[in-house]
């Protein structure tokens, strides 16, 4: 499994980890490893933490906690405190540590850190939410989010790679399917 990040947030890429929200969900973090693996992924620790079952329930629930309230500040409604306390809560942890080597940069940190570093992000991007082009792909059975940061603001997919090709190809065979005068499947 291979983790995509599209989103231009590392708050955003994380609440992506559960795919198609809408139809039938895809979780991409099934296992504490797959949480390891991610935290390394996404620059967030030089090595995958130490993670267990409750530390993998835990970042899930902090997850959407941050879909839940990126929705509903996208949509202008009021945010669910019960959301908004958990990200508060994890924010207040210790973030992931940072040490300069001859070999670069070496990030650590536990499932703690890991909560803490995408807490912060999702409060930094909800504190901007209204001066941020924040979409939702329009492939209607994606629910991934992510910032538009287009030049003509008018990005429509999270990723060319899997929606925006989905989207493209399905155009192209309704426009050959019309152009012969067969229908459309």
């Amino acid at each position: 499994m291979t983790f995509v990040f599209v989103s231009g947030n590392l708050a955003l890429d994380f609440a992506g980890t559960l795919k198609w929200r809408r139809s039938e969900p895809e979780e991409l973090l099934a296992t504490p490893a797959d949480l390891g693996r991610w935290a390394v992924e996404a620059g967030v620790t030089s090595q995958a933490p130490a993670v267990g079952d409750a530390d993998l329930r835990r970042l899930r629930t902090l997850r959407e906690s941050v879909y839940r309230l990126v929705i509903h500040g996208m949509n202008g409604l009021p945010w669910p405190d019960g959301d908004l306390r958990a990200v508060n809560w994890e924010a207040a942890e210790a973030p992931p540590g940072v040490r300069l080597t001859a070999a670069g940069i070496v990030r650590t940190g536990d499932a703690g850190a890991l909560a803490a570093a995408v807490a912060r992000s999702a409060a930094e991007l909800l504190g901007e939410l209204s001066e941020l082009r924040v979409r939702e792909c329009a492939l209607v059975e994606c629910t991934r989010l992510f910032i538009d940061r287009s030049r003509g603001g008018n990005r429509q997919w999270c990723g060319m790679e899997e929606c925006g090709n989905r989207v493209k190809v399905a155009n192209y065979r309704s426009r050959k399917n019309a152009t012969a005068g067969t229908p459309t499947p």
